[in-house]
């Protein structure tokens, strides 16, 4: 997205899109009702260690490994193969993400490249710094344009510009935009999409929307499927108004549905049976 029009606030705008303020209304109902469980007065410390591994599973699934969530739970050692390292990379990134509140607001550059860090530790030379120009970017799995390093230095300065002044737009909105801004721009050599799915919760959470980080857009980006959240990406990389309001939308029924899979997890916990 562009950082340079008109608009003093641009983010804020974007919640006027038709469509979003109806999404938003959505969500908010959605995160109420499963804070509204009575367990998660009780037990909510374990509601959300169940939402970040359920996230971690679905982000790791929407880079290409898509394990059972119990092969997931079961698994000690992810340095098997690219499909482990994907989900130990999802799994280390999810538990690094609420270390990272605190200084998102204030540094959110630091915090991505911390993020990328703790994803690709295995590329030494190459984590924790937006790529340089030539080095290629591996995410075989968004083959949308790659834009050159210096727009993507200059477009991620934009974005960390709009975190740091804050603003009126919805925590929703602010989320999809960060999300999306960074799977456009890849502006690491590698596991973008997992460091964007990392930010995106950060900003749900951070927000106060989800302060308790049990509504995991990630399980629901992963049920609505790759070919939805490549499709509505492409929307978002249009930037046209329908084009972003139905990436704002697809991120906002993602949110929902990984409400509704905390709800079921409150429930089956009602029952004794989890």
């Amino acid at each position: 997205m562009s950082t340079s029009g008109a608009t003093a606030d641009p983010l804020a705008a974007l919640g006027s899109l038709p469509g979003v303020a109806e999404t938003v209304e959505s969500v908010r109902k959605a995160v109420d009702r499963v804070y509204g469980h009575r367990i998660m007065r009780r037990r909510s410390n374990e509601i959300t260690s169940e939402a970040a591994l359920r996230g971690a599973r679905g982000s790791a699934a929407l880079s290409g490994a898509d394990w059972a969530l119990e092969e997931v739970r079961r698994r000690t050692d992810f340095s098997g193969d690219d499909e482990a390292r994907t989900v130990g990379a999802a799994l280390r990134l999810t538990a690094e993400a609420g270390q990272l509140l605190s200084i998102w607001r204030q540094s959110p550059l630091r915090v991505l490249a911390r993020l990328h860090l703790v994803a690709a530790a295995d590329k030494a030379d190459q984590v924790g710094r937006p790529r340089q120009e030539g080095e290629p970017v591996d995410e075989p799995l968004v083959e949308l344009p790659l834009p050159g390093a210096a727009e993507a230095h200059g477009r991620l300065d934009g974005l960390a510009e709009l975190v740091i002044a804050g603003g009126s737009a919805p925590a929703l909105v602010a989320a999809a935009v960060v999300h999306g801004e960074l799977l456009a721009l890849r502006p690491f050599t590698s596991h973008n999409g997992l460091v964007a799915r990392a930010a995106e919760r950060i900003v749900l959470v951070g927000s106060g929307l989800d302060p308790k980080s049990v509504c995991a857009a990630e399980v629901g980006h992963a049920e609505l499927g790759r070919a939805a959240y490549l499709a509505a990406l492409d929307g978002y990389v249009s930037g046209t108004p329908e084009g972003m309001a139905a990436w704002i939308a697809h991120c906002g029924r993602a949110v929902e549905l990984g409400a509704r899979e905390s709800t079921a997890v409150c429930e089956a916990l009602q029952r004794g049976a989890a």
